[in-house]
């Protein structure tokens, strides 16, 4: 081995807590102990040390031991560390090397296998980790190693980690007259996201499935509170403004992926990811089991933060969750029956929206100009929703507009003029008069109090362009009349 030299020349014992040996007297031991250590550096990783002639033999793996053989994983060779660091838990400075926070996350004994320069193979018994691994170089540097789990996974159940799951939806309804049987949550008035977290990894995802992880910066260090757990989490993210939740707020948020501009925009406009369900939790599947074991388990992951926040959960309160936001202005509420399983990509009642606006997307079919000080931007949209016989109009949006949206929406309406209306059926005279037609390309979101006897939305407010979807994307009109 090699000793203990590019150990001690890294560090500085008046300026660190870790054991800091002034030569390189080793100690006898059996070879066996292995202690592996969570390290909250500049980036989260954990440290598997074995005891090999005298000192502890290292590797930073960044995502932590693979729970599955198929699972192979980047494992950095480091230098070696004294023996006395199998119990060294503390706070490294900042500005030292491996400045942060480290904690022992397993340790426990290991049985060599295989040990030679390019090839070393384990089995560890430990508290949380059983089971023979091998580390292998992999590279052309020597710290270039990989590590692979060669057993099967340590719980004969163990499911790995989804790639992917949809959300499931809320059905439009009033208060279940059965209230006891349902718990309710506020609406948040923000937009769904899925959270997958693997190896201190956050991966976010919107409704659609395309991947918005970049869009917020400021929720990536909810992977590394998470720590070891992998999880599938279901939320929102909300922009909240003087303690509410704010849709226009957020829209200055979504979509941005430049790099540079969503680090400003997070410390400018942060955002909250409020939580509400967990859907796969350490290798188990959670959408078979009832809310209120769903709850349970969110509860225990204790997630509360700078930046993201469990959502509140009121068994049988449902009159008062509701009274409580309308005095709040927000949207509405959910109410989520208390033994109902997950149903993924599905709409079910199980989970009814009860609110006195009703949400719905829409499609841009034309335009009407402005008049006075809005005589350079349109003064309403004519909007509609798709049917089997094409888009249908539902109605005109002329509220809800900023300065800013209006005028980046009318540069959009420009580009896409055509000289037909683009909708399949009459549209009312007054609104036809003096209209401008667009390629419906463009999908936007509304808010209104109901539908009129002529199926048209009575007082609809403008809520924001959706980027994220497409004219395909949009529910037809007969399933949201």
């Amino acid at each position: 081995m090699a000793g203990l030299g590019e150990y001690r020349r890294k560090r500085d014992a008046r300026k660190t807590p870790e054991p800091v040996p002034t030569d390189d007297a080793l100690p006898v031991g059996a070879n066996n102990i292995f202690v592996i250590q969570e390290h909250h550096a500049s980036r989260l990783h954990w440290d598997v040390r074995l005891e090999r002639d005298g000192v502890l033999v290292s590797w930073a793996v960044p995502k932590g031991l693979p729970t599955e053989p198929g699972d192979i994983r980047l494992a950095v060779h480091t230098e070696d560390h004294p023996m006395e660091y199998a119990t060294f838990e503390g706070e490294i400075p900042r500005g030292e090397y491996g400045g942060g926070r480290m904690t022992i996350w397993d340790r426990g004994t290991y049985e060599t296998v295989k040990w030679s320069d390019r090839e070393v193979a384990v089995v560890f018994t430990g508290n949380r980790v059983q089971g023979k691994y091998t580390f292998f170089h992999g590279g052309k540097s020597d710290k270039d190693w990989m590590v692979r789990r060669s057993d099967p996974p340590q719980r004969s159940d163990w499911t790995a980690l989804p790639d992917a799951i949809e959300p499931m939806l809320a059905t439009l309804g009033a208060l279940p007259p059965d209230g006891d049987n349902w718990a309710y949550e506020f609406k948040w008035d923000g937009v769904r996201a899925m959270a997958r977290v693997d190896g201190g990894r956050l991966r976010l995802f919107s409704r659609k499935g395309n991947e918005i992880t970049s869009t917020y910066p400021e929720l990536r260090t909810l992977g590394e509170e998470l720590g070891s757990t992998q999880v599938w989490l279901d939320g929102e993210v909300v922009a909240f403004v003087d303690g509410r939740p704010s849709f226009a707020a957020l829209q200055k948020r979504m979509h941005v992926t430049d790099e540079r501009m969503t680090r400003r925009l997070a410390v400018d406009l942060p955002v909250t990811y409020v939580v509400f369900d967990v859907l796969h939790l350490d290798g188990r599947s959670c959408v078979d089991l009832p809310y209120v074991r769903r709850r349970e388990l969110l509860v225990d992951l204790e997630l509360r933060g700078s930046h993201w926040n469990t959502s509140p959960s009121y068994p049988a309160e449902g009159a008062a969750v509701l009274e409580t936001a309308r005095e709040q202005e927000l949207e509405g509420i959910i109410a989520k029956r208390l033994g109902s399983r997950y149903h993924p990509g599905r709409r079910s009642p199980d989970w009814m929206k009860v609110t006195d606006l009703r949400a719905v997307e829409v499609v841009i079919g034309g335009w009407r100009p402005g008049e006075g000080r809005r005589s350079d931007v349109f003064g309403s949209l004519l909007v509609g929703l798709p049917s089997p016989d094409g888009l249908r109009y539902v109605g005109h949006v002329g509220t809800g507009f900023t300065d800013e949206a209006l005028r980046l929406l009318t540069a959009k309406l420009h580009r896409l003029d055509r000289k037909t209306s683009p909708f399949c059926n009459d549209i009312p005279r007054d609104r036809a008069r003096g209209a401008r037609w667009v390629r419906p390309t463009l999908v936007g979101e509304v808010v209104f109090r109901d539908w009129t006897p002529d199926d048209r939305m009575r007082a609809p407010s403008w809520r924001g362009l959706r980027a994220d979807k497409a004219p395909d994307d949009v529910t037809e009109w007969s399933d949201v009349r």
